[in-house]
């Protein structure tokens, strides 16, 4: 499992910078900057769900479809450590992996 440290305060999911989902996936395929990357387990927070999610853990799977990225083996990440970035995000595309390396060819 990688630690995960989500910046992504609008979403659903984050609790205290920490990621109350069991799992995520992270988008990008044919991405060569971080930019070019998203969680696509985003999903926005409504007000009804303000209290909704609690207990983020440290530790999170991640998935990844980032196929450049030097941490991606089988679409999995197997870093360490990433960071989702994109504190204000509406929806996945206004994310990323800040954590993403490019193996270009």
């Amino acid at each position: 499992m990688t630690r995960l440290k989500c910046s992504v305060t609008n979403c659903a999911y984050n609790d205290n910078k920490l990621c109350a989902k069991n799992d995520i996936m992270v988008g990008g395929q044919g991405a060569d900057k971080p930019n070019e990357t998203c969680c696509e387990s985003f999903r926005e927070r409504s007000e009804s769900m303000t209290n909704s999610v609690k207990n983020g853990t440290p530790e999170t799977s991640v998935g990844c479809h980032a196929e450049n990225c030097r941490f991606n083996e089988s679409c999995k990440c197997h870093a360490d450590e990433i960071g989702i970035a994109g504190s204000n995000a509406c929806c996945c595309a206004e994310t990323e992996c800040a954590s993403f390396e490019c193996q270009c060819k």
